[in-house]
């Protein structure tokens, strides 16, 4: 029992910051029920009460989190080292954004529950990168997965979002089967469930020794965390999803799912048979040539799919679908290049963050009035109308292009670097790809800002009342992305 005892606290000493998220989610699902009375009926202002104990919670966890450091630690179940330490940092930060967002985006009946769901979905984050098992990898995904159902449901509760709830959870479970099944394969050659004993599996094997079972099981894998980076074939619940959802939904769906997906991604591709040490990382040959073609077929999809959309948040699930493929050009590459994959990848999820939840937060900040931007119509003439919203957004969209002075373009232009730097063929087709896709995507980024700026609104302008808690966090990420394109080495040098 002592040794039960001392295995549990030194567990937890390596998830401190969520463990204060969870006795936050806990205070909230207990507490929230019996501020509602039997007629459904709860105190006006009871989401903001809740809003701001959801960001103490997070500003908690990130004083926490400050004070870890990036030495490695593991034990059975988590493994804590760099990536850990940077992936929690963007997790916790995207949370407190996403906070704000979600702050006029619920009622005050259900909003202990929404606030409690998100906080469980950005602990199952930090979860998902700390995880050094199979079984806690599988439980931190669905620590994500369950709570974004609850969370879809609640913020919408018509027919369209009880549609779109169901797409995203018939779909969701079944990419778990499919991760649980690759991952019983994976046990199945090694016969552990622990990342290191699966290393040292693969590595002292027989020459050829399970080579068919370790492809079925990469292939599963692969397969059902795609889902969560809507990359092209497990694309097509986007755009549905993302048009009968609330704002701040859809900024969780853009960002987060690609955490999730990618860091459980450099999680796993070492353990598809590659025979280097962990310190190199890359993908071995046929992941190549697979995720190769779906970095291709991704990219191009997302973009000329977005040329046909008016509704913004259709145009942003396929925009989201395209730099999903970006990102998986740094996976096709891996460490193999002078400008790291892995690196690229975790600066672009940074910045690739702050670009899409400005854009939904600000979208969102105009439905303090009650009417939010959601067609091309209601972007039309908005500098006249609501000209600080308009400057705000049209940033994060020249950052979304990948246009300087913002973050994106050095997002994308550390990608083309990494493609382009490798040396091989298929890095300088990658390359020449990406950057077609890029002046893809402007056009309809700037269309919109063509909207905003050069097009007559269709009606008089008025006074426009705008929640200031959306407002805050688009312009937070405005800011945050211009100040990042002239001050990115802090964060560079931050990436393990």
């Amino acid at each position: 029992m002592p040794q039960v005892i001392e295995q549990i606290r030194s567990t937890a000493t390596l998830i401190v910051p969520e463990i204060v998220l969870l006795a936050a989610v806990c205070a909230l699902f207990l507490v929230g029920p019996f501020l509602v009375n039997e007629a459904g009926e709860a105190p006006a202002g009871l989401r903001k009460r809740w809003g701001f104990l959801s960001l103490f919670a997070l500003v908690v966890a990130l004083v926490a989190w400050c004070d870890g450091d990036h030495s490695l630690v593991q034990n059975g179940l988590f493994r804590i080292d760099g990536l850990v330490w940077y992936a929690r940092g963007l997790s916790l930060i995207a949370g407190i954004l996403l906070v704000l967002v979600l702050w006029n985006q619920i009622d005050d009946v259900h909003s202990a529950e929404a606030y409690a769901c998100l906080l469980s979905i950005v602990m199952g984050t930090n979860l998902v990168a700390a995880a050094n098992d199979l079984i806690s990898l599988f439980l931190a995904l669905e620590l994500v997965s369950i709570p974004t159902y609850v969370l879809l449901y609640l913020g919408k509760r018509d027919r369209i979002g009880g549609e779109a709830t169901l797409k995203y959870f018939l779909l969701s479970i079944f990419s778990s089967a499919l991760v649980l099944y690759g991952m019983s394969w994976l046990y199945g050659v090694t016969g552990t469930t622990n990342f290191t004993m699966i290393r040292d599996a693969l590595v002292n094997r027989a020459p050829h020794a399970g080579e068919g079972l370790l492809e079925i099981s990469f292939a599963l894998i692969l397969a059902g965390l795609c889902f969560r980076l809507a990359a092209v074939p497990f694309h097509f619940y986007a755009p549905d999803v993302f048009q009968g959802t609330t704002a701040s939904n859809a900024a969780l769906l853009s960002l987060i799912p690609k955490v999730v997906g990618f860091v459980a991604l450099i999680h796993l591709i070492p353990l598809s048979g590659a025979t280097d040490g962990w310190e190199r990382w890359m993908p071995d040959h046929e992941s190549k040539l697979l995720l190769a073609a779906l970095a291709v077929a991704t990219m191009f999809l997302g973009n000329l799919m977005a040329l046909r959309q008016s509704h913004i948040y259709r145009l942003m699930a396929y925009s989201s679908i395209a730099h999903a493929g970006y990102m998986l050009i740094g996976l096709v590459i891996g460490d193999t290049a002078p400008v790291g994959g892995r690196e690229a990848i975790l600066f672009y999820l940074a910045t690739y963050g702050l670009m899409t939840i400005g854009v939904f937060a600000l979208l969102s900040a105009r439905a303090g009035d009650g009417q939010p931007l959601k067609t091309d119509a209601d972007l039309r003439g908005l500098s006249r109308v609501q000209p600080m919203i308009a400057v705000l957004l049209a940033v994060c969209l020249f950052s979304l292009t990948g246009l300087p002075p913002t973050a994106g373009f050095l997002g994308k232009l550390n990608l083309f670097l990494t493609a382009w730097s490798d040396g091989t063929q298929l890095g300088h087709v990658l390359a020449i790809l990406m950057a077609l896709n890029a002046a893809i995507g402007a056009y309809y980024y700037l269309r919109l800002v063509a909207l905003m700026f050069l097009e007559p609104s269709a009606a008089e302008p008025q006074p426009v009342r705008l929640a200031w808690a959306p407002w805050l966090a688009g312009t937070v990420c405005a800011v945050a992305s211009i100040a990042l394109f002239v001050a990115p080495q802090w964060l560079w040098d931050s990436i393990p």
